[in-house]
């Protein structure tokens, strides 16, 4: 098994206002509608885990889950951290944190993701795991953004 794993960022003015935005990221239910890959999130407490939809890429398929702690802090920053289960062995997880504040008009939304997934591949497929990674989150990241906005009624200042 090797250790992949890739970073995206982004900023976007939108037309909603910090609470709708807010309700929209902190809600686990809501999250699988509006997030390609997503199937579902079991959420308890702090603790959610992320169940994703069956990914092939290279010759490899994998669904991953991963378990993560949520840390809300005061409608203003989501963080999460990858936090298996005592004794799990989970081959994929995520690092990151969303960042909201008020401006004219909306808010401000901070995003950055890192995704590591353990694959039955080389580490001489680095690049080439790694471009899927980044094309896929890439994707993902402009869908769930439209089914953000579409969702709130909103749209990019």
């Amino acid at each position: 098994m090797t250790k992949f794993q890739n970073t995206v960022k982004s900023d976007a003015d939108i037309s909603a206002s910090r609470e709708e935005v807010w309700k929209a990221l902190t809600d686990p239910d809501l999250l699988p509608k509006l997030t390609p890959l997503l199937r579902d999130i079991h959420a308890d407490g702090e603790i959610w885990c992320w169940q994703m939809m069956r990914i092939a890429a290279l010759g490899v398929s994998v669904s991953p889950n991963f378990t993560e702690k949520m840390t809300f802090a005061d409608g203003t920053r989501i963080e999460y951290t990858h936090t298996p289960p005592d004794g799990a062995r989970e081959r994929a997880g995520a690092e990151g944190r969303y960042e909201l504040s008020d401006i004219e008009g909306g808010t401000h939304l901070s995003v950055e993701l890192t995704l590591c997934v353990d694959l039955p591949l080389p580490k001489a497929a680095k690049p080439a795991v790694q471009r899927v990674m980044k094309a896929t989150m890439d994707r993902t990241g402009d869908r769930f953004s439209k089914n953000l906005l579409d969702h709130l009624n909103a749209h990019e200042l």
